[in-house]
C-alpha cells in the first residue's frame, strides 16, 4: 500500500516539477564548477547503500561529512546553495529515489554511509527496518536541531505508529515547515 501510495504521488509530482527541476540544474551549473547533482552514499532499509541525488549546494571539494560537523559550513556552499537548503529545492532530485524505490515519501531520513552512531541507535532501536523517506516525523519535530538520540526516539516512535493518516498528517507538517523554513541550519 505505502509503495502504490509513493508511486501515485511520485509520477505526478514527478511531471509537474519537471520544468523546475530543469532550471535549478541549470542555475547550479551556472552558478559554480561540478555537476549539477551530487549522489550521496546513503543508508537504505537493512543497513542497505544506495546512491542518492540531491542538487548540489556545497562545492565540490567538500568533505563528504555531515553538514554539522563542518568547521564552517557556509565557507563550502555555492552561491545558490543557501537558496537551495532553506527552502529544500536541493531535496528535488530525490523523487527518483523514491520512484526506484529506495525510499518512501515519509520515513526516517537516509543517513550517510559514515554516521556510524546514527546507524548503530537505529538498527539497536529497528529503525533500520524502514525505507527511508524524503521526509520523516524527526523532520517536522525539529529537522538539523536535533540531537541524534532524540532523532532516532522519534524514528521509533514512527516506527510503532505509521499509517497512511500518519503519513499525510507528517507530508502536511512538512509542507507547512518547508514554507516557514522552520529547523533548518544551513
Amino acid at each position: 500500500m505505502k509503495r502504490l501510495f509513493d508511486l501515485a504521488l511520485a509520477l505526478p509530482a514527478a511531471l509537474f516539477l519537471l520544468l523546475p527541476i530543469t532550471a535549478i540544474a541549470l542555475t547550479v551549473r551556472l552558478t559554480s564548477p561540478g555537476p549539477a547533482l551530487y549522489w550521496s552514499d546513503r543508508v537504505g532499509r537493512h543497513n542497505r547503500i544506495f546512491r542518492m541525488p540531491k542538487f548540489r549546494s556545497m562545492r565540490i571539494d567538500t568533505p563528504a561529512v555531515a553538514t554539522h560537523l563542518l568547521t564552517d559550513p557556509a565557507r563550502w556552499l555555492t552561491p545558490i546553495g543557501p537558496f537551495l537548503r532553506k527552502s529544500s529545492l536541493d531535496e528535488l532530485p530525490q523523487l527518483w529515489s523514491i520512484l526506484k524505490g529506495d525510499m518512501s515519501f515519509v520515513g526516517p531520513r537516509p543517513a550517510l554511509f559514515n554516521q556510524d552512531d546514527l546507524i548503530a541507535l537505529r538498527t539497536e532501536a529497528g529503525v533500520h527496518a524502514l525505507v527511508p523517506g524524503l521526509t520523516g516525523w524527526a523532520q517536522v519535530n525539529g529537522r538539523d536541531e536535533l540531537p541524534i538520540p532524540q532523532k532516532v526516539a522519534l524514528d521509533a516512535e514512527y516506527l510503532r505508529r505509521r499509517s497512511l493518516a500518519f503519513d499525510l498528517r507528517i507530508l502536511w507538517l512538512t509542507a507547512v515547515k518547508v514554507l516557514q523554513r522552520d529547523g533548518v541550519r544551513h
